[in-house]
């Protein structure tokens, strides 16, 4: 389907199949892509974020991460969480946590308030993490990309091995 590198997939990589994605295909540096498939997020019953608007980055070895435009995000949800990180490719990330009920959930999401020139594209969106919140990709539910960093969203159309599965420390 998505072969961006130009290259051979690695021999340990999985064969995709029709409408799969092998995530040795996707690009180093990373891309981004426009989806207009029907994303949400969720925590229950509650809707977080719903869009038909996303914005996929596709990077070598990782599932990929799907942004959504602030105007879908119920925003009144969202406060500023802790800490920080730095992408070499996207620039300083600001984490967000959801508070609901009197409840918080630390750092559920990220954005980049300024990001590369290369990811402008992005800036004005949000990723959130599928294992703190119920993701849905077209309705299928997002698996969460093993490893606590890691934010990529794993659905039926992706395959790998993908980083943070056991053996990938060093990718």
């Amino acid at each position: 389907m998505w072969n961006f590198t130009g290259r051979e997939r690695p021999g340990f990589a999985i064969e995709p199949g029709p409408g799969q994605e092998s995530v040795w295909d996707y690009p180093r540096p990373p891309i981004f892509v426009e989806d207009n498939r029907e994303v949400s997020v969720r925590l229950g019953n509650l809707v977080v974020a719903q869009t038909s608007a996303a914005i996929r980055v596709l990077e070598t070895a990782s599932p990929p991460t799907f942004y959504l435009p602030l105007g879908d995000v119920n925003v009144n949800l969202l406060r500023r969480g802790n800490g920080s990180s730095f992408c070499e490719w996207k620039g300083a990330a600001t984490y967000w946590s959801l508070e609901h009920g009197g409840e918080v959930i630390e750092n559920v999401g990220w954005s980049y308030a300024s990001p590369t020139t290369a990811f402008a594209k992005i800036q004005g969106h949000l990723s959130f993490y599928p294992a703190l919140l119920e993701c849905y990709v077209d309705g299928e539910r997002v698996r969460p990309q093993i490893g606590g960093f890691y934010g990529g969203w794993v659905t039926n159309e992706i395959v790998g091995p993908y980083k943070g599965q056991p053996g990938t420390a060093g990718w």
